[in-house]
């Protein structure tokens, strides 16, 4: 075969793999490059950690269990490396089918990845839920035990020596809070991570649309404001978005859940969206609507609308 066969060859076979969607990577840079994902109970600090990690705030957070409810996934590059993390929502007892659907999404994260993290709380004593969790895990996972700010030395080793009945590859404390150990439990990611392509542009930080972050930004924001009981009840999706307008839609199930989200005057609306705003391209204006969804948790139709 001459040259100029041997090009029109090639240039044959990238038109069949641009067809369906596909691309030669002869010529792409390989480096370790792979999928982590962050699993363990509610309240942890899975989504603080993956935050700190990245340098960014690229997953919501409050105090409230189940604030995570969706698979986030944040991208890291390093020189030579790239690691795709994968967020989940808590793993906990369902008390609904919106609780069913979580545990799936959370243990659905298990396969196809590289590396597997169970993440513990240093301060809450290793029971039951975590070894439910750890039963789950592939033998090769690493634990992460989080929050060793706030507690002391000898209840972390005591942690760590409970810790290590589930037979994990490594073992790390961090505090995803102040960054103490971080640094050393991505290091140690890096050297797991097989020969691969990058799988995002660098400079890529998160998977997922500005609608869906936008959403997640006013319902972080309702977390932190109205105190009271509705963190499971409360859902949010983007319903109109022609920036600068973006239009956001809050449910919950019982119409006096609503003027609890709404506040006297309006009070509690205005601040969540004064909260939003301060995290959105400067001149979004960002309207929120506030509607009743009868027990949208135990609905199959209203979780697939809001996206569960």
């Amino acid at each position: 075969m001459n040259d100029e066969e041997a090009s029109s060859g090639g240039d044959r076979l990238e038109e069949v793999l641009a067809a369906v969607g596909l691309h030669s990577n002869a010529d792409d840079e390989l480096i370790r490059s792979g999928f982590v994902t962050f699993v363990g109970r509610p309240n942890v600090g899975k989504s603080t950690l993956l935050n700190r990690i990245l340098g960014q705030k690229v997953s919501i957070v409050s105090d409230k269990p189940q604030t995570t409810r969706h698979q986030v996934r944040g991208i890291l590059d390093r020189q030579g490396a790239q690691i795709v993390f994968v967020d989940t929502p808590g793993i906990h007892k369902p008390r609904s089918l919106m609780g069913e659907r979580l545990n799936e999404t959370a243990t659905s994260s298990l396969g196809d990845i590289d590396v597997a993290c169970m993440v513990v709380d240093a301060t809450a004593a290793i029971g039951s839920g975590d070894r439910y969790v750890a039963s789950r895990m592939p033998k090769n996972s690493v634990l992460v035990l989080n929050k060793v700010d706030v507690t002391k030395e000898e209840h972390i080793l005591k942690q760590l020596t409970k810790a290590s009945e589930f037979g994990f590859a490594e073992y790390f404390p961090v505090s995803a809070r102040t960054g103490k150990g971080v640094e050393a439990l991505v290091d140690y990611l890096i050297d797991r991570m097989p020969t691969g392509p990058r799988w995002y542009p660098e400079g890529t930080v998160r998977d997922f649309s500005d609608q869906f972050w936008i959403a997640e930004l006013v319902r972080e924001q309702l977390l932190a404001v109205a105190r009271e009981e509705l963190p499971h009840s409360i859902a949010t999706r983007v319903t109109e978005y022609e920036p600068p307008l973006v239009r956001v839609e809050i449910a919950v199930e019982r119409e006096s859940q609503k003027g609890i989200v709404i506040g006297k005057g309006g009070s509690v609306l205005k601040e969540v969206g004064t909260r939003a705003r301060k995290q959105l391209p400067e001149g979004t204006y960002l309207e929120l609507h506030v509607t009743v969804a009868k027990d949208w948790q135990s609905k199959a139709k209203s979780l697939e609308q809001f996206g569960y």
